[in-house]
């Protein structure tokens, strides 16, 4: 058993020690997700880049950074079990696309999209 599997186990318990499937559907889990994303996301208003780097240094805002985390990685492992994802394996599928999408001699040190990345007549590739 993975780690994420013994994980999912034992919020699966927990969540049915309480009673909470019932509020469960892959909808609400979905909403929920993106109420805890926007939790963490939160936590960097009003802030510059120096300031946010700095969170993870100072104890306090450092456990609310964890907290949001493990709040949306659960919330992930939920819609996951309910959808019937197997996130290791879509996690390895996902990278795999996306180094089709993103070849490393078009992608390397660009910021651009995929669909921006195109050969260039002159050298064989270009990065807008």
């Amino acid at each position: 058993m993975s780690d994420l599997q013994a994980l999912t186990a034992e919020l699966l318990a927990f969540r049915d020690a309480r009673d909470w499937r019932q509020f469960h559907s892959l909808r609400n889990l979905i909403v929920s997700l993106n109420l805890e994303a926007g939790e963490l996301l939160e936590l960097t208003q009003w802030k510059s880049d120096p300031e946010i780097a700095a969170l993870a240094d100072e104890p306090a805002t450092a456990e609310a950074l964890g907290d949001e985390c493990a709040d949306i990685l659960l919330y992930l492992l939920l819609i996951a079990e309910t959808a019937g994802i197997d996130l290791l394996a879509a996690a390895r599928s996902k990278i795999s696309k996306n180094g089709e999408k993103y070849p490393i001699e078009l992608a390397r040190g660009s910021r651009a999209k995929y669909t921006a990345l195109k050969p260039s007549p002159e050298e064989g590739l270009t990065k807008d």
